[in-house]
């Protein structure tokens, strides 16, 4: 809950704040997403792996890297976390007086996801599920207890989040972790909430994929 808290407040608030119109935009909010990750797997990483996603909780799930019961318990921390931060978000808004042009509107959004800059709800789908694919791959990857990056896993997937963010925010506002889209969506409405099933479905199904994928590649032979 914790972790995921942070991610959705520190990534989100800055997609807020700086807004995404512009490349030093679109960078500092695709740095502070994957900071956050940094930031937090090395900080609760040897408490709970830092999953602060569904998407990878499911992976490791289907990977048998824990229990199903372990991952419900993992999923109801995540999203109570990122509604808790979406309501300090929306508190934000109502504190802090816009200081630059086009910020209000960023502020309103709460930093949620958008289909219409990917082509409509099946082409933010269709990238959502990709980008999670890739994210989710290389967290198994990296973590894996005998062809793993060891201590280095936290800042390998926090780079790899950013290279996501990079890639997909002018097009879905990038995703890839149904717990962030959720809990800012709620505070939002409007089109965020109508189309956040695709932000909570669509990366579930990407880290369906890399599991699957990650069993394949790690396969002893």
């Amino acid at each position: 809950m914790i972790g995921t808290f942070v991610l959705t407040l520190l990534g989100c608030g800055t997609a807020m704040f700086l807004g995404c119109a512009t490349p030093a935009g679109v960078v500092g909010t695709a740095v502070a997403f994957g900071l956050s990750v940094v930031a937090m797997a090395y900080t609760i990483g040897g408490i709970s792996g830092c999953h602060i996603n569904p998407a990878i909780t499911l992976g490791v799930a289907l990977s048998g890297r824990m229990t199903w019961k372990e991952a419900c318990g993992y999923w109801c921390g995540q999203f109570v976390g990122a509604i808790i931060a979406g309501a300090v978000l929306l508190a934000l808004t109502n504190i802090v007086t816009p200081g630059a042009e086009g910020i209000a509107e960023n502020m309103g959004g709460l930093g949620t996801n958008g289909v219409a800059n990917a082509g409509g709800v099946w082409g933010a789908f269709l990238v959502e599920v990709i980008a999670t694919f890739i994210f989710v791959l290389v967290v198994l990857g990296t973590t894996d207890s005998k062809l793993g990056a060891g201590n280095l896993a936290g800042l390998a997937i926090g780079l790899t989040l950013i290279l996501i963010h990079l890639v997909c925010i002018n097009l879905t506002g990038t995703s890839v972790n149904p717990a962030r889209s959720f809990g800012p969506a709620i505070f939002a409405g409007g089109a965020a909430w109508a189309d956040v099933w695709v932000f909570i479905l669509a990366p579930l199904c990407g880290g369906a994929i890399a599991a699957l994928c990650w069993k394949c590649l790690a396969a002893e032979k």
